[in-house]
């Protein structure tokens, strides 16, 4: 199969809060018909990222990208999030984990926010 994506996000009671995650995995989804794209969560919330990640392992990726939807490098995504990822590197040797910086750490997410603040 090849590359496969997991948006991360911390997780939450609220089955609201997931909408804007989903809603990216979608968009995703539509972008990249044949990469399959799952949500995981740290806390709160299912799949977690082991699970996530078995299920794309499962069905053949060789390549996932995380990408931590957080708006900057908090504790979980400096600390939690690669301690995370080692795990599943030895779970899954034959799979290449490629850990992305938070989303809030990209210049071009930063612009968007202060151009919708503006408006």
């Amino acid at each position: 199969m090849g590359k496969a994506i997991v948006l991360f996000g911390h997780g939450s009671r609220d089955p609201l809060w997931r909408l804007p995650m989903e809603t990216v995995a979608a968009r995703l989804r539509a972008m990249q018909p044949g990469t399959p794209v799952r949500c995981a969560y740290l806390e709160l919330d299912a799949p977690d990222l082991p699970t996530a990640a078995r299920e794309l392992a499962g069905l053949g990726a060789d390549h996932v990208t995380v990408v931590p939807m957080f708006l900057g490098t908090g504790r979980h995504a400096r600390e939690d999030l690669p301690v995370l990822v080692r795990a599943l590197e030895a779970e899954h040797p034959r799979v290449a984990f490629v850990l992305q910086k938070p989303v809030g750490e990209d210049g071009r997410v930063v612009e968007l926010i202060a151009k919708i603040a503006l408006e």
